[in-house]
């Protein structure tokens, strides 16, 4: 669930495809939502995600919130927080009152990474514009992005995107999945540029008794 979440939240602040077999009119505006995503000097947003079955029953609903500082982030769901300063990763779940303390490898696929956001999807996805539609007051471009890179060990066969005319921002996720399923993210607040102080993004394990740290360092 917490892969899953920090994929969506990758998509949902940018997005960039490769050049070869795309869509020439999605190309544009994948580019201008890159390059609009890139200035940003950090990112602070705050979501809903949603599960809905393939009855279109919903199962799931739950809130997060992403901060994002170059190289480092921190994300909340509810019961558990991730905190990385570019250097270590620690992972915290409140029901159990465990930390886990790791070394962060921006290059393991395994390892969370939000802070990838600007150039995770540069390869491995072809996209086509599929139409125009309204996200609440916002009128969205709708682009489908299909994995080319072992397709065939995703749980998603779709992502859609519905990014914003005006703002160039993107506003909902949805993921197809292949058990027919959906996967909703919806973006209630995105703010750019907010000043956050170095310290947002260290876990303090003051308090903690030393059973409750895992420290997995080498």
């Amino acid at each position: 669930m917490m892969k899953t979440i920090a994929f969506a939240l990758c998509l949902a602040f940018s997005v960039v495809a490769s050049a070869q077999d795309q869509d020439p009119k999605a190309k544009p505006i994948l580019d201008e939502l890159s390059k609009t995503t890139k200035a940003y000097k950090t990112i602070v947003s705050e979501y809903i995600f949603t599960i809905f079955n393939k009855d279109k029953k919903q199962v799931e609903k739950q809130t997060g919130k992403v901060q994002v500082k170059g190289s480092k982030f921190k994300l909340e769901i509810p019961g558990n927080t991730i905190v990385c300063d570019g250097k270590t990763i620690w992972s915290y779940n409140k029901d159990a009152g465990e930390v886990v303390i790791k070394n962060f490898d921006p290059n393991n696929e395994d390892q969370m990474n939000p802070s990838k956001i600007f150039t995770l999807y540069e390869t491995g996805f072809k996209y086509k514009y599929e139409k125009e539609e309204k996200v609440g007051a916002a009128t969205c471009h709708v682009i489908d992005l299909y994995p080319t890179v072992k397709p065939e060990k995703k749980k998603f066969h779709t992502v859609k995107l519905y990014i914003d005319k005006v703002k160039k921002q993107i506003v909902q996720i949805k993921m197809l999945m292949k058990d027919g399923g959906t996967q909703s993210y919806d973006i209630k607040s995105f703010k750019p540029n907010v000043e956050l102080a170095d310290n947002v993004f260290v876990f303090d394990t003051k308090g903690f008794k030393p059973d409750q740290i895992t420290d997995e360092r080498e």
